[in-house]
């Protein structure tokens, strides 16, 4: 019966569509409820908040998930996942983290990415918005043997869905840099999983061990040769980990 299978969430991250989940959703499709919404002013989403502000956007999605999901988040899709977990407590029975921080800056005692770098993005987005997001993908592949081809296969899923609004990109590149959600992340009371990348140039897989310290029956994995998108660059360790989190049986290939 349908109503048996549980119900998934997969938020994407920053630059992208649901056009990311494109592979993990044809493999797990039958076993769940799939639910891959677009981020306001993203892929079929196209009308967003303007100013791009947390509450607004996370307000949004959170209409469109049922009670007791399975919300798992992407990197910047992580960090709305632990918002909406938090203000939508009856929304989110587990919280999943992929390569996802609370803070994605560096701050005083905690790995992030540097101020310059995001100000960096910012400015090279004004200047050539598909070439930045271009470069961007290329990064979330990068630790993968086949790093060129996840790329293209990467660009072509999102390309099948409409262009995101510049001015959403820009706000959700804002977004990212201005929030600090570590409280919140460390009030929660549903359970926490997360998978991150060890070779990740955006979210130090430093950041597992105080994610760790803030939630401490929290379970994270860390894949030794993953980057930033391991559900691309390693899907079948990526699915392993789904499926174990989702209390599915594991296929042995």
């Amino acid at each position: 019966m349908n109503s048996d299978k549980p119900t998934l969430v997969l938020l994407h991250g920053w630059g992208v569509n649901q056009g990311v989940w494109q592979s993990i959703a044809e493999q797990i499709a039958d076993k769940v409820q799939l639910l891959t919404p677009d981020l306001p002013g993203f892929g079929r989403q196209q009308n967003y908040p303007q100013p791009y502000q947390l509450d607004v956007v996370v307000e949004a999605l959170a209409a469109q998930i049922p009670r007791q999901s399975y919300v798992c988040g992407w990197s910047l899709g992580g960090l709305l996942a632990i918002a909406i977990a938090g203000r939508y407590p009856d929304k989110v029975q587990q919280l999943g983290l992929v390569a996802a921080s609370p803070c994605f800056i560096a701050r005083p005692g905690w790995p992030g990415m540097a101020e310059q770098v995001m100000q960096q993005f910012a400015r090279a987005l004004s200047e050539n918005l598909p070439q930045t997001i271009e470069r961007f993908l290329a990064i979330q592949a990068m630790g993968s043997s086949s790093a060129r081809n996840d790329t293209k296969v990467l660009k072509q899923a999102i390309m099948a869905y409409p262009m995101a609004q510049p001015a959403a990109v820009a706000g959700a590149l804002q977004l990212l840099s201005q929030s600090d959600l570590r409280a919140d992340f460390a009030a929660l009371t549903q359970p926490v999983r997360g998978i991150f990348g060890r070779l990740d140039s955006l979210v130090p897989v430093a950041v597992s061990a105080q994610l760790q310290q803030l939630q401490p029956t929290a379970d994270f994995t860390v894949l030794a040769h993953a980057s930033h998108a391991p559900f691309i660059s390693h899907p079948a360790e990526f699915m392993q980990w789904l499926l174990q989190w989702l209390g599915l049986s594991v296929k042995q290939s």
